[in-house]
């Protein structure tokens, strides 16, 4: 069957009939478009979501710095079990402070120093948070996490060498905790451990710490350790700069060739230890958000596919109901491809619509989504233009059958159809 390419008048006289055909049966329309609307939305929303999540990502990079890199104890993409990790991780030594001391004297090395996290609560006078990352740090965590102080002061060698009973703790928490009290000066808990709070701290806008959690508080690390379990497995690293002209390649084999003497490992032995750069930890995340995204794609087709399947029989129903009307056409001079794109048009303006109603209600929600978790997105245009594509081509594929079905009807038989 070959099909006319409709010209401008006839296809928007087409388009004025299947939007005729739309208002006469509402609720069928509706119920019929509904799968198109949940698909297109679906992915709207995830598209949303992990170009949010990117971008978080990628600013923190930049605050941190591309050249910064990690060592770690072992690097797992998901956390191990701290009380029964497997074998080689077990045999395994922990990182100590005269490894990052050793790294920080390196002449390829600006910064290095051992830094720890556990989940505490912050308390005082009776008010609380929920349990919030605590870090174990020195003055120099802004230079590598970014942020900036908004009242007081950072550690003095003295407090960091010392292990001082002193903290900085997250502005917005120090607001919850403290009201309109100054909490400089003040002595809080963290747990039950009572710490004096000589600075706020205000984490740039969508960090992404390595481990993932939000800055509630920064205490020296040797009053993390000394006064909390860390876990050595997996919140227990150096965060290394190298200097000023010094390639990221240059600084991770200086490093790994003083940690392998340090350990006296031999040429044979592999490391007992892990580097990771900023550009592993993006890898890392892509390879989440992409297997997340092609999961929602895969459930956004099926909704599409329901949709479809929804498309082409109440076209099937279109068909019967409209006999009578084809027939008249057909003996008006209507061709079958006339027919048939009529009723392509109609499939495809059906699931149009439904795409551009998914596209609004998948950009809205995407926002309020991104907005609950205090990151900031950018509305997928690209996305945007496949999901309209795609919604009205499911209308034609699925739109093909009713329309070749309108197109063979016998006029005389059309005609006589009740």
């Amino acid at each position: 069957m070959g099909l006319r390419v409709p010209g401008l008048d006839q296809y928007r006289e087409n388009l004025r009939i299947a939007m005729d055909t739309l208002r006469v049966s509402k609720l069928r329309s509706a119920l019929t478009i509904l799968g198109v609307v949940i698909g297109v939305a679906t992915v709207m929303t995830m598209a949303s979501l992990v170009d949010g999540l990117r971008s978080q990502i990628i600013r923190t990079v930049e605050i941190a710095g591309p050249t910064t890199f990690y060592v770690l104890k072992a690097y797992s993409s998901t956390p191990v079990n701290p009380r029964d990790p497997p074998a080689w991780i077990r045999i395994r030594p922990d990182l100590s402070e005269e490894e990052a001391a050793l790294i920080r004297r390196l002449p390829e090395t600006r910064y290095a120093a051992l830094w720890g996290q556990v989940l505490q609560r912050l308390s005082y006078q009776g008010e609380r948070t929920q349990p919030t990352a605590i870090f174990g740090a020195d003055a120099g965590f802004p230079e590598i996490q970014g942020g900036e102080l908004t009242a007081g002061r950072w550690f003095t060698r003295a407090e960091v060498v010392g292990g001082a009973a002193v903290i900085v703790v997250n502005d917005a928490m120090a607001r919850q905790l403290f009201g309109r009290l100054d909490p400089i000066g003040k002595v809080m808990q963290v747990g039950a451990r009572p710490v004096e709070v000589i600075g706020l701290y205000q984490p740039p806008e969508n960090i992404f710490a390595p481990q993932g959690s939000e800055t509630g508080a920064i205490v020296p690390y040797r009053l993390l350790d000394a006064q909390f379990d860390i876990d050595r497995n997996n919140a227990l690293w150096i965060p290394v700069k190298p200097r000023t002209g010094v390639t990221v390649q240059a600084a991770q084999e200086a490093v790994t060739i003083a940690l392998r003497e340090r350990r006296q490992l031999r040429p044979s032995q592999k490391n007992s230890f892990d580097l990771v750069t900023q550009d592993q930890i993006l890898e890392i995340f892509n390879q989440l958000t992409s297997v997340f995204f092609i999961v929602m794609l895969v459930l956004a087709s099926v909704a599409l596919l329901v949709g479809g399947i929804g498309v082409m029989a109440i076209m099937m129903v279109s068909v019967t109901d409209r006999t009578r009307e084809i027939g008249i056409r057909k003996a008006l001079g209507a061709t079958r491809g006339d027919i048939a794109v009529q009723f392509l048009i109609e499939a495809a303006t059906l699931t149009g619509i439904g795409g551009a109603i998914g596209i609004v209600i998948g950009l809205g929600a995407g926002q309020l989504v991104t907005r609950l978790m205090g990151i900031s997105a950018t509305p997928p245009i690209a996305f945007t233009l496949v999901a309209v594509a795609v919604s009205v081509g499911i209308g034609i594929v699925f739109g093909v059958l009713p329309a070749r079905r309108a197109a063979r009807l016998d006029p005389i038989e059309a005609l006589r159809y009740e």
